[in-house]
């Protein structure tokens, strides 16, 4: 596939979108997401996995919340990919990711995922050019297995926000007191590795995109989560699910 160019892409809403408006659809789009979300849990005949990835303060954690929240908590699942412990570091890479992959019914929220395993390694010297080629092959064929063998769709987004925003964000950290929890001082170090961080990205959409990537413009939260909320109505909608109707006895 052609190369992508971070740099190259809007981090902003497309000119002429309005927030009134997206604000009044997104009502709808979530609405309507609570009617396919509890299908899907009826029918039992698909799996959910949304990967969201970004860069601190890009809007990974808003996101879950304002799209995610308006469904039935019981058929969906967020899991957060935090430093590995020793047990996981014990295993392959993908040991603890595995297990987190959403059974037939569900919707499962990887806010950040395996990608972590060929980003954030790889920007600090955790593992060289090769072991990343080689995790990101790994990274295709988990998702091929989920595909064939469970039924399970995949949608990735990566949350593009740009370098300006992003530091405004980590400010507010510090200055906003309902924000301060969010503060830790290992970001400032981190968006120092912008640059390194994005060319990692760009690795990932050329070598993982056996299952595409969405990138979503970020700078404005109502826009970010109005393109996941519809993508994921769109995917929905697709699947023809249809109640299953009175179980049969099993006498």
């Amino acid at each position: 596939m052609k190369k992508i160019r971070l740099n190259k892409i809007d981090t902003g809403a497309p000119e002429g979108v309005t927030k009134h408006h997206v604000k009044k659809e997104m009502k709808k789009v979530l609405a309507d997401l609570d009617e396919l979300q509890n299908l899907l849990y009826a029918e039992r005949k698909h799996s959910i996995l949304l990967v969201i990835q970004g860069m601190d303060a890009a809007g990974k954690d808003g996101l879950t919340r304002d799209v995610f929240t308006s469904m039935n908590p019981q058929g969906v699942n967020v899991t957060s990919f935090k430093e590995p412990t020793a047990e996981e570091l014990s295993h392959d890479f993908l040991w603890r990711i595995h297990q987190h992959a959403p059974a037939k019914g569900m919707i499962g929220v990887f806010n950040r995922s395996h990608y972590e395993n060929v980003l954030i390694t790889r920007v600090h010297k955790e593992i060289d050019d090769n072991t990343a080629m080689s995790r990101m092959k790994a990274m295709n064929d988990f998702e091929r297995l989920l595909v064939e063998h469970n039924n399970t769709h995949i949608l990735k987004f990566y949350l593009h926000v740009s370098h300006k925003e992003q530091r405004k964000r980590l400010d507010e950290r510090l200055s906003d007191p309902r924000k301060m929890y969010k503060y830790n001082k290992e970001d400032l170090i981190e968006t120092e590795m912008w640059d390194k961080y994005m060319k990692c990205y760009e690795d990932v959409f050329e070598h993982c995109s056996d299952v595409p990537w969405h990138i979503v413009p970020a700078d404005e939260n109502w826009y970010k989560d109005y393109v996941v909320a519809t993508a994921l109505q769109k995917l929905l909608k697709g699947l023809n699910m249809k109640f299953p109707g009175l179980k049969k006895s099993r006498r």
